[in-house]
């Protein structure tokens, strides 16, 4: 990871947390989660809790569960550290799960350039408005760079799935070769 996505409140300098929701329910903002991402209210507040606690030498999953109801408007009661750990586990599983799933359906080829576009840009969208709804901000730069990032990485996957089913056609039509020379 680069220095700004460790920072220890990026894009937001205050590090005031979840200004947005602030008198929300934790259903309501579980209901918003749940339409727009694979993770839940209590697992998106501790993953962001403990980015903002980073150190040098890890997190202090104790501290943060412990600081939990005043960073999070909708926590009312302390995290013990070993739920915290629990939380953030699942946060990363499901982050990784996703990611999975999207790259199978690029490299499988079930979606068209376009399409791949239309889903990244939903994604940054996104993550642009979780970003906001925490308090931080995604400035304009930023934002067109990831998309440029995303955008040249889904190229390569693409190549790479042309290369993938070239070599696959080829390997099929010489066994096929292969066993038609067998029989006769």
């Amino acid at each position: 990871m680069d220095d700004e996505s460790t920072s220890k409140h990026a894009g937001n300098p205050t590090g005031e947390r979840f200004t947005k929701i602030r008198a929300a329910e934790y259903d309501r903002v579980n209901e918003f989660l749940k339409d727009r991402t694979a993770f839940t209210a209590r697992e998106w507040a501790i993953a962001r809790a403990c980015q903002d606690f980073r150190t040098p030498t890890g997190v202090p999953m104790g501290t943060v569960g412990e600081h939990l109801p005043e960073i999070v408007p909708f926590v009312t009661e302390p995290y013990s550290g070993r739920a915290i750990s629990n939380a953030t586990y699942r946060f990363d599983e499901k982050v990784q799960r996703a990611a999975n799933t999207m790259l199978y359906g690029a490299l499988s080829g079930f979606y068209t350039a376009d399409e791949l576009d239309d889903i990244l840009y939903e994604a940054v969208e996104t993550a642009t408005l979780l970003i906001e709804t925490e308090g931080g901000t995604v400035d304009l730069e930023t934002e067109r760079r990831v998309e440029s990032q995303l955008a040249d990485s889904m190229n390569r996957v693409r190549t790479a799935s042309r290369e993938v089913a070239a070599e696959l056609a080829a390997e099929s039509g010489a066994e096929g070769d292969a066993a038609d020379e067998s029989e006769g």
